[in-house]
């Protein structure tokens, strides 16, 4: 991904009138999301994740019961839709970031469309910057952003991913070849002696021990 210089702080969050709105039941959560996912099928480029693996995302989140997520590499929203409508069953909300402005506004767009706006802050910043200050704590990362900044990423969240929480990644592959794009950083994620990392569908999942 090719990066931009952006002038002074550049975090931006969805509008207000989004945050603001009343809470829909999760019926209609539901439904508005499956109604908008299923228009869209066909519709995600601009490096998003495909559907196997939002729906592995989603189920991560909601079965592990993860409230405080955060997305580095937000693209036009695909997989942050995903993320954030596990989170609204979990009482959850995601950080997401992105760093060029055109997908940035395609994707809170997309997240108004598709009814998870308000579990959503989306952050038009340099990650390379913003992303040593967030504060957290995090129980879920998800990494799909330049893949030979996925280690120093990693580094910088990992201190705040709370014992049970998990990071994932996409584009990662233990396989020497076209997939390893990332360095070495499948090798530093599996060899950290606190978490245990595996694959679901084309995501790296690495959790770090409650113990």
């Amino acid at each position: 991904m090719r990066r931009t210089v952006l002038a002074g702080c550049c975090a931006l969050t969805l509008c207000a009138a989004a945050l603001a709105q009343s809470p829909a039941p999760d019926g209609d959560i539901d439904a508005k999301v499956t109604a908008f996912l299923a228009s869209n099928r066909y519709a995600w480029r601009d490096m998003n994740v495909p559907e196997a693996d939002g729906r592995a995302l989603h189920d991560l989140v909601a079965s592990r019961r993860f409230t405080r997520a955060l997305e580095i590499g937000t693209s036009t929203g695909h997989s942050g839709i995903w993320i954030a409508w596990a989170l609204s069953k979990t009482g959850g909300r995601l950080i997401t970031i992105d760093i060029d402005e055109g997908r940035h506004r395609e994707a809170v767009r997309n997240f108004q469309a598709a009814g998870v706006a308000r579990f959503v802050d989306a952050r038009l910043a340099d990650a390379h910057e913003l992303v040593p200050r967030l504060e957290g704590p995090f129980d879920f990362v998800f990494i799909d952003a330049d893949k030979d900044w996925y280690t120093r990423y990693a580094q910088a969240v990992l201190p705040r991913l709370v014992k049970g929480g998990c990071l994932t990644a996409h584009n990662v592959s233990p396989r020497r070849g076209r997939w390893q794009m990332t360095g070495g950083f499948y090798e530093y994620v599996s060899g950290l002696p606190d978490m245990d990392t595996t694959f679901i569908a084309g995501v790296l999942v690495s959790c770090k021990r409650a113990s």
